[in-house]
């Protein structure tokens, strides 16, 4: 591009010569090609003996969104550009390589979406954007384009849980559906029987706050059809969050593990199935949690066979919907399993990373990390973007205990740092509630998780980053105790 058109793109505020002459000397000092952001002005790119220089102008923020912060953005800039570098040329950069204008261009456009992310969220490490972020906000850029944007070979088209609710929270809430079967003595007698998951979804629509619902499958399909539940969901207002697999009795020895391979298969391709459902109702998540895939005493299992045969049938099950995220939600132990073969996160990490495909990745449980002796809040940063699930409750923490208690209700500084790290990591998904609340009025209870949760947000919204990374780097205890009493006394 010639001086003078990108000189008249970036305005008077910046004076490219100027630019330029700084960009020489660090070519004149061993430098190839030099990337330059400009801030607002957009970026530069100026090649090797400055022969071309190519220029990407700012992309426009999302919509109704302010500058916040601009710590960071330029480093999420160029974190962009070189995951996006990286992978249209199959990551085999080498000093001297002539990468094409047109894949710079790309590139540069890529980074720019990221950097523009960044600076509607304060503080350095918050305001990381996710991938998916970056190429909606491309998409929104682009309104002739109705394609997945390519970035490179690792990208994905999955489309994005659906996210919103009121007071401008940013994510939906789902509650577990069977809770509604309890204390049904304090349903008005005109609503009852409430006996069919039909009837479940009526009653989870009276609470407030409630913006989706996941279905177990089969377990709820066996009196309706998905299409019948989307029109159900369609008249109270309402979406599906995810679909979550609940097998029939009949695994009992195992699902994706069963010693018989005919079993096996048909555990696999009723898993399947749940996807068609999702893809019904209109969501794209599957929870795949198997009360029976594991073993009761040692000798009893080959436990390489087993994690082999979890792993082929989660590879086949990604390969064959490749629109839907699959997630797989581990527990350590209850009493259908006394050991899972996946029981802990680091054990699913490893199990999603053999896996080895995009839309495969985690649900995690708060009460199923508590009783596997875990921190929900490091858990959630080992896995980083492959979470795709979450589910909040608390519980006493005794051996192979699952309590599902209210949010927060027990250990409320890690239910501050499960948010802070869900925050930290971007979390992508929508909260749902796993608890039991079989002596207490569901509605209410579930609508008392959402304010709980709702607090804990806005507390980690208005926590002090830099003293936050402060005491992390410090490991500060006394710190971290005070600022965790500091949030929760706001």
């Amino acid at each position: 591009q010639q001086m003078e058109e990108i000189q008249a793109q970036i305005g008077v505020s910046l004076h490219l010569p100027s630019i330029l002459k700084s960009v020489q000397t660090l070519q004149e000092n061993g430098a190839s090609n030099v990337l330059v952001t400009l801030g607002s002005c957009g970026s530069i790119l100026v090649k090797k003996e400055q022969r071309s220089i190519l220029y990407q102008p700012s992309c426009n923020l999302p919509s109704a969104s302010t500058v916040v912060d601009e710590t960071g953005a330029g480093d999420c800039y160029r974190a962009g550009f070189a995951v996006a570098l990286l992978e249209h040329c199959k990551g085999s950069i080498m000093d001297g390589d002539d990468v094409d204008d047109a894949i710079l261009q790309q590139c540069m456009k890529f980074a720019s979406s990221a950097g523009a992310l960044a600076v509607t969220r304060k503080g350095a490490v918050p305001s990381i954007p996710s991938r998916r972020e970056v190429e909606d906000l491309l998409l929104g850029a682009d309104s002739n384009r109705n394609d997945p944007v390519e970035v490179g070979a690792a990208s994905t088209t999955l489309e994005a849980v659906p996210r919103g609710g009121d007071d401008n929270f940013p994510f939906l809430f789902g509650s577990r559906i069977n809770s509604m079967k309890d204390r049904l003595d304090l349903v008005d007698s005109s609503s009852l029987p409430i006996a069919t998951p039909r009837d479940y979804l009526l009653r989870q629509a009276t609470i407030r706050g409630l913006g989706c619902v996941d279905f177990n499958y089969p377990q709820h399909f066996g009196d309706w059809t998905p299409e019948e539940a989307k029109q159900a969901l369609d008249e109270v207002n309402l979406v599906a969050g995810a679909v979550c697999l609940r097998y029939p009795s009949k695994f009992a020895r195992g699902a994706m593990i069963h010693p018989d391979a005919e079993l096996r298969r048909e555990a696999i391709e009723i898993t399947k199935r749940a996807a068609e459902a999702a893809r019904i109702l209109g969501c794209n998540e599957v929870v795949v949690w198997s009360a029976y895939d594991g073993y009761d005493y040692s000798f009893q299992v080959n436990y390489q066979e087993k994690w082999n045969q979890i792993v082929h049938a989660f590879q086949e099950c990604c390969d064959a919907y490749p629109d839907i995220k699959w997630s797989l939600e581990f527990k350590p132990t209850d009493e259908n399993t006394r050991f899972f073969t996946v029981p802990s996160t680091g054990a699913a990490m490893l199990l999603v990373q053999q896996i080895d495909r995009p839309n495969m990745g985690l649900t995690l449980d708060m009460g199923h990390m508590l009783m596997a002796g875990e921190n929900p809040g490091q858990s959630i940063a080992m896995v980083g973007e492959k979470l795709f699930g979450i589910q909040l409750n608390d519980g006493y923490t005794r051996l192979a205990a699952e309590d599902g208690m209210m949010f927060g209700s027990i250990h409320p500084s890690i239910a501050l740092e499960t948010m802070y790290q869900l925050s930290r990591i971007n979390f992508q998904g929508h909260f749902y509630f796993d608890t039991f609340p079989q002596r207490t009025d569901p509605v209410k209870e579930a609508e008392y998780n959402i304010r709980r949760v709702k607090e804990f947000w806005r507390a980690v919204g208005e926590m002090d980053g830099e003293e936050v990374e402060r005491i992390a780097r410090e490991h500060d205890a006394i710190g971290a105790l005070e600022l965790v009493n500091e949030a929760l006394r706001r």
